[in-house]
């Protein structure tokens, strides 16, 4: 399975800046569409190894780990 995300990538200036409506946190940057995309790649996983530690303290009891490949 792989998970899709939407990427609203343009530009401003000399750089182009992406962000993702799923994840609105989350935002990326580059000298080219394919930096951009990367660097807002980079940063939704980021934020949701961020946000699943942060879940993962909070919680008591069995917690496994559900991976989405």
């Amino acid at each position: 399975m792989n998970l899709k995300l939407t990427a609203e990538i343009h530009r401003e200036g000399e750089w182009f800046v992406g962000f993702c409506p799923e994840v609105p946190e989350a935002n990326g940057q580059g000298r080219t569409t394919e930096e951009c995309a990367q660097s807002l790649k980079d940063a939704v996983l980021l934020l949701m190894e961020d946000r699943r530690e942060d879940a993962r303290r909070k919680l008591a009891g069995d917690v496994r780990v559900l991976e989405l490949a």
